[in-house]
């Protein structure tokens, strides 16, 4: 009998497009329930009460101590991680959905410069080159709000604070790495609502506004949405080809840009494909390269 081939998607790869799917319908729930009213720490604090509920059930379905080993780098964690959501959430509410997505992905830069100088790993030849890329992708994103006669701007503060947020989730990732060896998955998770959630209580009191009942729902899903996105990058993460799944992560921006265009009426600019194109190439050479490319000497 003739056989007939069907391709078959690695584990991973399944996994980390179901993630890139979660974090593109979180960020269009939080740019959603913006655009109707609701307060920057208002949608933080709402995503921090459905992840802190979530959280606390697994350990204790783990039976885990919910306070950890190491309660200060615990806490870092968890106000580190609360100031870069914050910022993300920020640049999702103030930019197009691609840009604020693509601005996200400038974090290996972050990320190698603070292993290099944190974590004493060295830099590789691939890593150089996705800086270099990310760099000028970024330049090139930013380029037509800093001509006068500009057609279509970026807001400068906007991008800062993608950076910064982007910056906030290196520095997050970093610190999950060496509380990996002591902590675990979940407890780890959980510190940051645990942090976030008293944060954006406070930020927000003085500007809550009471959402309707079709709003409550979309604020939920922000919740709901992030942890199908976490949940899927640390199954992906968990498969022997982890780095090549990776890159699969990039789609994101595919979903962020279709999702935009299709209910914000969000049309990218050549600046936007340019730019972000560089970004995505330097950080796909970061993923392979490194299996090709020699480590850099000192």
């Amino acid at each position: 009998m003739p056989t007939t081939f069907t391709p078959v998607i690695p584990v991973g790869v399944r996994f980390m497009l179901l993630s890139a799917l979660g974090f593109a319908l979180m960020s269009a729930c939080v740019k959603y329930v913006s655009v109707n009213g609701i307060p920057l720490f208002e949608i933080v604090a709402a995503r921090a009460l459905v992840s802190l509920v979530i959280s606390y059930i697994d350990i204790k379905r783990k039976r885990l101590s919910v306070w950890g080993n190491n309660k200060p780098l615990l806490f870092l964690r968890g106000a580190v991680g609360t100031l870069a959501l914050m910022c993300v959430y920020y640049s999702v509410t103030t930019l197009p959905l691609a840009e604020a997505t693509i601005l996200q992905y400038v974090h290996p830069v972050f990320t190698a410069l603070l292993g290099l100088l944190f974590l004493k790993e060295r830099i590789q030849i691939a890593t150089l080159i996705c800086i270099a890329l990310c760099l000028a992708g970024l330049a090139l994103m930013v380029q037509p709000s800093m001509a006068n006669n500009a057609t279509q701007e970026l807001p400068l503060f906007s991008v800062m604070m993608a950076l910064l947020g982007a910056l906030g989730s290196s520095i997050a990732y970093v610190v999950v790495r060496k509380l990996s060896q002591t902590e675990d998955s979940s407890v780890i998770i959980f510190y940051f609502p645990m942090v976030a959630l008293p944060t954006s209580i406070a930020l927000m009191w003085n500007d809550f506004v009471m959402p309707s009942l079709f709003i409550t729902m979309m604020l939920v899903l922000v919740g709901v949405f992030t942890q199908i996105g976490q949940y899927g990058l640390t199954k992906a993460m968990q498969t022997q080809a982890a780095g090549q799944a990776s890159a699969y992560s990039y789609v994101q921006i595919v979903f962020s840009t279709l999702i935009g265009v299709t209910l914000f009426n969000e049309i990218p600019s050549i600046w936007t494909y340019m730019g972000g194109g560089l970004i995505v190439t330097g950080a796909l050479i970061n993923v392979f390269g490194k299996q090709l490319l020699p480590v850099r000497p000192r």
